[in-house]
């Protein structure tokens, strides 16, 4: 079901970008600027056909979208004049901010070579726990769990069930499965042993994706002291903030900024919510948002950004640059406002 849909979203896409709709739409529901999000950045991913890959793009597909988009009139700003932009309404022109969520390691390899090619600011968005290990990157090490192809016992109010990772469908279902129920039906802070129950019975070490994948301390310094990048705050766990209390909240936001200016002796300004769509962010953390001080806070709503997000710098829209729209069509369309409208039906102006 879920592919099918990637499916029908991604064909129709292209068709407005290829068709030349976009275009049209443009000058009816274009914006002043638009915030791409990135996850990984690779021309070598370990599992192409991986349940993850929709998260990865190649360096040189960014960096034929950064030069469509300069070819478009689109100006690549830090955050920070970003929201400069957006409070003076656009006036200076159309806008691009590339920011990346989770500090992948090939952000400083692969991405980074790019945006110094064309001179493009980016903002990437760090949780500290992620980084120190203090929690493990879920998503890909259920991927390796269910790669292991042993099969994985699930708890469940109704009893145990156990899932099949013999063939690569059973896999499929058996990460979407998982997945699910570590998101939905656990609490936050108990996702970690319940992940590591899981790996253990698999023979799988639930700490090798994040040692793997994501920089440490001292490879985000050095993308600190790069004049092109912005290290922004994306809480300490990588929680997602609805299902928190308000305290447990503003503490993920509040440590997440200490614990970012303790390693790199300044404070982040801008924030990312985890996960960032409906279920994740709602009106209660654009206030935390605000409230714990932060300039601008980022969604994964899809949307362009518009005027109006003036009002709205702790709820703004991005654009997703990734695996399954790897495609200049897709991003045209994306870029012209038509995607904007047709995904949030009919809203010009996306928020939370």
């Amino acid at each position: 079901m879920i592919d099918a849909a990637d499916r029908a979203r991604k064909l129709a896409f292209r068709l407005i970008g290829s068709a030349g709709l976009g275009a049209l739409a443009r000058p009816l529901v274009g914006g002043i600027g638009a915030i791409l999000m990135l996850h990984r950045v690779t021309a070598s991913s370990d599992r192409p056909d991986g349940p993850n890959r929709h998260l990865g793009i190649t360096p040189a597909f960014l960096d034929v979208l950064i030069g469509e988009m300069k070819r478009l009139g689109y100006v690549f700003v830090s955050m920070d004049e970003a929201v400069a932009r957006i409070r003076a309404g656009g006036k200076a022109g159309q806008f691009a901010a590339i920011t990346a969520d989770d500090a992948y390691r090939d952000n400083l390899t692969e991405a980074l070579p790019v945006l110094e090619s064309h001179a493009a600011p980016i903002a990437i968005y760090v949780a500290p726990g992620l980084i120190s290990g203090a929690v493990d990157l879920w998503w890909e090490v259920v991927d390796a769990i269910v790669e292991a192809g042993k099969p994985v016992a699930l708890k469940r109010a109704n009893g145990e069930v156990h899932l099949d990772c013999a063939t690569p469908e059973a896999r499929r279902r058996a990460f979407q499965c998982l997945s699910t129920h570590l998101t939905e039906h656990v609490q936050e802070q108990d996702q970690r042993a319940l992940l590591s129950e899981w790996a253990l019975s698999a023979g799988v070490d639930a700490s090798e994706p994040g040692r793997k994948l994501l920089m440490n301390w001292d490879e985000i310094r050095r993308v600190a002291d790069h004049p092109l990048a912005t290290i922004g705050a994306h809480t300490v766990h990588h929680y997602n903030l609805k299902r928190l209390t308000p305290e447990a909240a503003m503490r993920e936001m509040y440590r997440s900024r200490s614990l970012i200016e303790g390693e790199l002796g300044q404070a982040p300004r801008h924030f990312a919510y985890p996960y960032g769509y409906a279920a994740a962010v709602g009106l209660r953390e654009t206030h935390l948002a605000r409230e714990a001080g932060f300039l601008s806070a980022v969604t994964t709503r899809h949307g362009i950004v518009r005027p109006e997000h003036a009002s709205h710098l702790h709820a703004l829209p991005r654009l997703s640059v990734n695996g399954r729209h790897q495609n200049l069509g897709a991003m045209r369309a994306m870029l012209s406002g038509a995607t904007t409208v047709m995904a949030s039906r009919g809203r010009r102006v996306v928020t939370v």
